[in-house]
């Protein structure tokens, strides 16, 4: 459904990341970027990287930028939470631009070689229409020859994560994910989660109570055709699991996470 002008845009992901923040680390303490970024570059590579300049877009932590810094990269990045930002700042210090900024009303940062939205921010936004947006946005910080990267969730993850309960206790506090989702949803159906944290004891720190993510599945289609309307053009598709090797063609139900790679169309 188009958005009527001067409507204000949902705010579901500032809101379930603002109360995520302070422990989104510990949460994802298993995700290896650089394990990650090691299967995912060189597929960047082979398309021919002109430099070294990087807009990270939903970099939440840092998690996913730092180890770009650590290779000598120009870095530039943003997040629709306020408190994710000022996590990052806190770990890099001037090393990189960090923004708040909602992907869906991307400003234009500049001319980079690498655009890239990793682990999960693409599937927080609600329909094809704000797909488009945000596509339109990361292709207007495109330098010449510059590559797009982003990975979105596949029905595995849905029908299991997403439907799923997990449970972590340390330093004094449980974290619980509690999935809301149908292990037999269709696809482009909308998943809903709650996180929340219980303090232990003392040292838990302040209780999070529960706050909804609610995230879309986009078919393969859906998201070439919003490509085209955002004037990329696809060049690679991928698919990997827990492993984080990229295979191809991308399978729903064996992998985890699809990753597509794109340019400005020519």
């Amino acid at each position: 459904m188009a958005r009527d002008e001067g409507e204000e845009l949902p705010r579901w992901a500032e809101v379930a990341y603002e109360a995520i923040a302070p422990v989104y680390d510990e949460f994802t303490a298993h995700h290896n970027y650089d394990l990650w970024l090691g299967q995912l570059l060189p597929k960047l590579e082979k398309h021919g990287i002109r430099g070294r300049r990087l807009l990270d877009v939903a970099c939440g932590t840092g998690k996913s930028f730092i180890p770009m810094l650590e290779k000598g990269w120009e870095v530039t990045a943003c997040d629709i939470s306020p408190k994710m930002v000022a996590i990052a700042r806190e770990k890099v210090g001037g090393r990189a631009k960090l923004s708040v900024a909602d992907m869906r009303e991307l400003p234009v940062f500049g001319e980079f070689d690498v655009v890239f939205c990793l682990d999960d921010a693409v599937n927080y936004l609600l329909g094809t229409e704000e797909l488009e947006r945000a596509l339109t946005g990361m292709r207007r910080n495109l330098g010449p020859g510059g590559l797009l990267m982003f990975d979105v969730n596949t029905m595995e993850a849905y029908r299991n994560f997403f439907a799923e309960e997990v449970v972590l206790e340390r330093d004094g506090r449980r974290l619980v994910w509690k999935g809301l989702a149908d292990p037999e949803a269709p696809p482009g159906t909308i998943a809903e989660a709650s996180f929340e944290v219980v303090p232990l004891d003392d040292s838990g720190g302040p209780a999070v109570p529960p706050e909804l993510h609610r995230e879309r599945h986009f078919s393969e289609d859906e998201i070439r055709a919003a490509m085209a309307v955002a004037g990329l053009e696809c060049l690679d598709v991928f698919g990997h699991h827990h492993d984080a090797i990229p295979q191809q063609p991308l399978d729903e139900i064996a992998h985890t996470k699809g990753v597509y790679i794109a340019r400005a169309a020519r």
